[in-house]
């Protein structure tokens, strides 16, 4: 276990001594009991891996002396689901000793653009779209598009869209960076392999007090919405686009049926946009330690590749290959996001120290 924390089971067992030398009624007995308190969640997590250990200490006693084979079968087989456990509740406690992130728990909005690579880029786009959109279903997240452009053949030049789960930009925010694909494209008669892009942006839903934004400040524009829609399409000047002047953010919004709520809609975007900006100025100006960290979700150079020749997914953030490429498309992520997640513990851990 890491030193940080026997630290912290040290302290908690200082703080319990520390309680039975003081007068119940003072503040400096309400004062230690708070504090040790906070520190309870932890210690249980803590007393979950210990009794853990004990388990796999006996199944690997009885693995190894029972004369029955079939007892030792039993315990090989409770071994593994125990060492698993293990490791899982580890990595909990971890967890436990690092900074607290406010904005893990932030619904999110995404915004996937295509980037080279033409129709294909496109293509690729809407690919990560269905990506995501599947996970959310696997994870029970809703999901609603707030705005897009659409090619045809399933593409998208741009699509926006927001995400309300648990935990949402705690598991997202990984995916913000330029994704890229190989493979034969769809418009491609002569079989030629094909390198095309896409980026990822992942932005913490902001909360009105995180973002003050001046109506002096914006230009709002009214047009007709394009596109799949309803009635309204085309009819009526619905779709709104908002101009940030100070930083000349542009967002738009034609996916609701009222101007007004379309003029909603791209308000949190801009929200969003605009809070993002300050949350990646304040990751650049921490430390290169921190910097090099995948939480610093530095969007210039590309984060993953997507080999469908091979069936391969490789993110070159933690080195990570993997060969299921077509699991991980229909919106299976977890292995590569809990892989993502664990790596940027172990470097903040480093910290630490």
């Amino acid at each position: 276990m890491h030193p940080k924390a026997l630290e912290v089971m040290k302290k908690y067992t200082t703080l319990t001594d520390s309680l039975s030398h003081k007068d119940p009624g003072s503040q400096e007995y309400i004062k230690t009991a708070k504090e040790r308190a906070e520190l309870e969640p932890f210690v249980d997590k803590y007393n979950l891996v210990a009794g853990v250990e004990k388990e796999i200490e006996d199944n690997d006693a009885l693995m190894r002396g029972d004369s029955d084979p079939e007892i030792r079968d039993m315990a090989k087989a409770e071994l593994d689901n125990l060492y698993q456990r293990k490791e899982q509740l580890e990595q909990e406690v971890l967890a436990m000793l690092l900074p607290k992130d406010e904005r893990k728990s932030r619904n999110i909005i995404v915004e996937i653009r295509a980037g080279a690579g033409g129709d294909e880029a496109a293509i690729f786009a809407g690919d990560l779209f269905r990506m995501y959109t599947r996970y959310a279903e696997i994870k029970r997240w809703k999901y609603e598009i707030i705005d897009f452009n659409e090619i045809g053949l399933g593409g998208y030049k741009e699509i926006v869209f927001s995400m309300k789960g648990k935990d949402l930009y705690g598991y997202m925010k990984y995916e913000s960076g330029v994704h890229r694909v190989q493979r034969v494209p769809l418009t491609e008669a002569g079989g030629r392999l094909h390198t095309s892009t896409a980026s990822v942006a992942v932005m913490p839903e902001a909360k009105e007090v995180d973002v003050q934004i001046d109506d002096k400040d914006l230009r709002i524009d009214v047009y007709r919405a394009s596109g799949a829609g309803g009635q309204h399409v085309n009819k009526t000047d619905s779709a709104v686009r908002i101009t940030h002047l100070p930083t000349m953010v542009v967002v738009t919004c034609q996916d609701e049926r009222s101007q007004l709520q379309n003029r909603d809609r791209a308000m949190q975007v801009l929200r969003a946009k605009l809070y993002d900006m300050e949350v990646q100025k304040k990751i650049s100006e921490e430390t290169e330690t921190r910097r090099s960290m995948i939480g610093s979700q530095e969007r210039a150079e590309k984060i993953r590749t997507y080999n469908y020749p091979q069936n391969r997914i490789t993110d070159h953030r933690i080195n990570l290959t993997l060969y299921k490429l077509d699991i991980i498309m229909n919106g299976d992520l977890d292995e590569l996001i809990n892989a993502l997640i664990l790596d940027e513990q172990q470097s903040m851990l480093k910290t630490l120290d």
